[in-house]
């Protein structure tokens, strides 16, 4: 849905105004194409590396599982998870960590990574990790943030109707909030990224130790990670301008708003 119904409205817009709202457009268009090849060449070595046996023959439940245990982890549990929508993960209010059923009982060198990272950030939890522990203790408001500028505005709206008299005082501070919770998420997906990248400093350094895997296998991993960080990063950057735009088209329709109201 446009953000402005006709060509008048936009032209009481400025014109800074309108080209930075036009460039973020582009540049999100540009980041969500650079995703998607990304997803698909992270998607080919993810299935490639699956295909390749490890040479300690070590499923990712087994490789989790050892780890865990060896960390005095023995009340996390190792589960496997066929959706779509949750892959390979660790979850500290369910003390799980869930393995894909792509991966969790074939023994190949994608499965190891993933059962080696996962299990490294419970190591990480336990060890009360400053990163760790802020991700755990914020990590409603980073899945919620961005859902949450939609539902404030219109719940502005109807306090609007009912109070106001569409006086839109209502609808500005629950968008303000809305876009505050969404710069929160914003945040708390770098702290996401640098616990994953220290667990999967962590992991190779422990499959390292524990002879669980070759200099070779600990390498093709690497390129696994980095793979996927260089994901991450992207979306990071995808979600940062999708805040920035939230916030242009903020100020535009208020700025629209105001020079309705002086004409």
């Amino acid at each position: 849905m446009p953000l402005f119904e006709n060509v008048e409205e936009f032209q009481n817009v400025s014109p800074v105004l309108q080209w930075a709202i036009f460039i973020v457009g582009c540049l999100i268009v540009v980041v969500a194409a650079v995703s998607v090849v990304i997803s698909i060449w992270l998607s080919i070595k993810y299935v490639v590396y699956n295909r390749k046996m490890n040479s300690r023959n070590l499923s990712g439940s087994e490789a989790a599982r050892r780890i865990l245990d060896k960390n005095g982890l023995q009340h996390i549990k190792v589960s496997v998870v066929g959706s779509l929508m949750f892959g390979n993960s660790y979850s500290h209010y369910f003390k799980k960590v869930r393995i894909r059923r792509l991966t969790n009982k074939k023994p190949s060198i994608t499965s190891l990574a993933m059962g080696a990272e996962k299990s490294a950030l419970a190591i990480l939890d336990k060890e009360g990790d400053k990163d760790m522990q802020t991700r755990i203790a914020l990590t409603p408001l980073m899945y919620f943030g961005p859902f949450a500028f939609i539902p404030l505005v219109v719940i502005g709206v109807l306090i609007d109707i009912a109070l106001f008299n569409f006086s839109g005082v209502a609808t500005t501070i629950t968008a303000v909030l809305g876009l505050g919770v969404y710069v929160v998420s914003f945040v708390l997906s770098i702290m996401t990224l640098k616990t994953e990248v220290k667990a999967q400093a962590r992991a190779c350094e422990i499959l390292k130790d524990e002879n669980m895997a070759t200099d070779e296998e600990i390498e093709m991993m690497k390129e696994l990670f980095k793979l996927y960080n260089i994901q991450y990063v992207n979306d990071i950057i995808l979600e940062l301008l999708q805040m920035i735009l939230k916030i242009l088209e903020f100020v535009a329709k208020m700025q629209q708003n105001s020079s309705s109201s002086n004409d």
